[in-house]
């Protein structure tokens, strides 16, 4: 009897421990050992185990990223509005005429702060997906690294786009030096920002004509290049030509990457905050050639759209469509102006209400917007 209350006893300490001690003292009844009072059973340590478990597992789940990104639908800009009260597309130094209705660029939020719980209730939330984080970051990159690459793609689309409108409007070029390779011919003669005027006896109007002109050339020919440095005067300069580092070209080598640029006596600027990549090109042409011709390009019809643009007005493919089509639905589009390779990708997520306008380049979203303002067919997805 005694060690049936000795079990008894012990397994209420916890409750009532002190009044066991009591009932010792006076009847006769031992008190257990220390040890034997405060040990768990194997009952009570497999809740503990358990606790702890479930607690390092939350907060892996809740702070520990995972090597995945969550993609979903961005904000979206009216190009010919304003984004926290600045206009988007501004030209200074040149008339420009009243425009209706939206051009709007669309984008993709990406978010590569993701924790377990947190891609789950992305996933979950059926308006998102993942994607391994090497997709989208270069493995070693840091986000200042990323942070500045998508800056230099925005800023190189807002340049092809102005490029690409200004051409189209019929305003002169000029060719500019972009880049030049350190150690090569140009690098003893040329720097970056210097205005190309004639290469090799040929006069420079675009970019293809610095190609052109060292068609036939030879490694070790002598060229004469005459270009200008800011307001300089023009100056004429001998240039001796290396050997191409491309295997498959025969002709000289300069060592100078060339660009067109607008050559305009007034200034297009676009203002857009915390947007990167290269996708709204398309969007911020259309928006220019509207701000600087009579008329109005989309009478009042609110257009979405995407797609990159190149100096001479190609649209190429973007990523993330299906989601550009969601953030244009919800922003109240009804046509959306898809690059022609885009086009399966923006069939298959069948976006309700959304017209998708098939375009090429420039040229052809400019057609397509006249077409559907006069109500005739438009090439369509």
């Amino acid at each position: 009897m005694s060690e049936s209350r000795e079990e008894t006893t012990a397994r209420g300490t916890t409750v009532d421990g002190a009044a066991g001690e009591a009932g010792g003292a006076g009847g006769g009844r031992r008190t257990p050992p220390a040890d034997r009072r405060k040990r768990l059973t194997r009952r009570g340590w497999t809740v503990v185990l358990s606790a702890l478990l479930a607690i390092a597992f939350g907060l892996i789940g809740a702070f520990v990223r995972v090597p995945y990104v969550a993609i979903g639908p961005g904000p979206t800009f009216d190009t010919l509005g304003q984004s926290g009260g600045t206009t988007v597309v501004q030209i200074s130094g040149h008339q420009t005429y009243p425009t209706s209705g939206e051009l709007r660029m669309t984008t993709v939020s990406l978010n590569d702060q993701v924790t377990l719980f947190g891609a789950l209730g992305l996933w979950a939330s059926g308006r998102y997906a993942l994607a391994p984080r090497e997709e989208y970051f270069t493995p070693g990159e840091s986000d200042q690294q990323v942070q500045r690459e998508n800056v230099k793609e925005f800023q190189d689309s807002q340049s092809n786009a102005e490029v690409a409108a200004l051409r189209h409007l019929g305003f002169p070029i000029k060719v500019l030096v972009q880049q030049v390779v350190s150690g090569s011919p140009a690098d003893k003669v040329l720097a970056a920002g210097d205005r190309l005027l004639n290469v090799n006896g040929k006069p420079i109007a675009q970019e293809d004509d610095v190609r052109a002109a060292l068609v036939g050339t030879k490694p070790g020919q002598t060229i004469q290049i005459t270009f200008q440095h800011g307001t300089d005067a023009p100056r004429t300069s001998p240039l001796t030509l290396a050997a191409n580092p491309d295997p498959k070209a025969a002709q000289g080598f300069m060592g100078l990457q060339p660009i067109d640029r607008a050559d305009v006596p007034f200034d297009v600027k676009v203002s857009l905050e915390d947007v990167g990549g290269p996708s709204a090109g398309l969007m911020f042409a259309l928006a220019m050639i509207d701000r600087l011709t009579p008329g109005d390009l989309v009478a009042g019809e609110h257009v979405a759209g995407t797609g990159e643009i190149d100096e001479k007005g190609n649209v190429g493919p973007i990523g993330g469509i299906s989601f550009k089509l969601v953030g244009a639905r919800e922003a109240g589009a009804t046509i959306f102006l898809t690059p022609e390779k885009n086009c399966a990708e923006a069939k298959a997520a069948d976006p309700d209400g959304l017209r998708l306008v098939k375009v090429t380049n420039l040229d052809s979203a400019l057609t397509a917007l006249d077409d559907v303002k006069a109500g005739r067919p438009a090439p369509s997805c």
